[in-house]
């Protein structure tokens, strides 16, 4: 449920299942499906919806709130924390790129140096053993962003399962809501009250838990 502003190999959270999960989301019938069922042979829609009930919900029942996961997102002292640890292994990945390749430029440029010392298979074995080491940096740099990723969407999802779930659901039957819907697809008109429990999921998912200690990503 689980959008940032970090190294390129690794800022997808803003993608996150922590929002998705936790949102109702009412589902419209595109016209595109309509179309694909006209075309089958099948029953009229007047046929198809006769067992259809016509009660539905009015609104003096239904009872409304909004939730802003991005404010939930940025607020909440535990993915504020998880972000640092985040960052803390991206910017260790960072230093270690930046040293290794001093390391390959200080030896391409010595390559370049022995051209007229070297063998021709002497200097092609080091050429080839220097393009090696690229490849394999690369490779493992690429692995490492990947697997910071891969713990970092662990903690979130912990974090979605074990506390920010279960403080809206427990908000939600407190307050005996019917629906809650994603703050981002919501418009909402001045002067109405107690609408958006955006604050109310912040503090208590804070007092609920502060902190989580994301896995060490693999090659740290």
């Amino acid at each position: 449920m689980v959008q940032t502003k970090e190294n390129s190999a690794t800022k997808k959270y803003a993608k996150t299942g922590i929002i998705a999960a936790i949102v109702v989301v009412v589902a419209i019938l595109g016209v595109w499906a309509v179309s694909a069922l006209s075309g089958r042979g099948t029953v009229s829609v007047d046929k198809a919806i006769e067992n259809v009930s016509a009660e539905a919900v009015t609104g003096a029942d239904l009872r409304m709130a909004v939730v802003r996961m991005d404010a939930i997102q940025s607020g909440a002292r535990v993915l504020q924390d998880l972000r640092k640890q985040r960052e803390s292994f991206e910017t260790r990945l960072r230093d270690e790129l930046t040293a290794e390749q001093k390391k390959l430029e200080k030896e391409k440029a010595e390559i370049e140096k022995s051209q007229d010392v070297l063998s021709r298979d002497a200097l092609q074995r080091r050429v080839v053993d220097y393009q090696n080491r690229v490849t394999k940096l690369q490779r493992d740099l690429n692995e490492r962003a990947q697997s910071i990723e891969a713990s970092f969407q662990k903690a979130l999802a912990e974090i979605q399962t074990k506390h920010l779930d279960p403080v809206i659901e427990g908000i939600i039957a407190k307050k005996n809501l019917s629906l809650v819907i994603d703050g981002r697809f919501a418009r909402m008109g001045a002067g109405v009250e107690n609408l958006d429990i955006t604050d109310e999921v912040v503090s208590a998912l804070d007092t609920k838990v502060s902190k989580i200690k994301m896995e060490t990503p693999k090659g740290f």
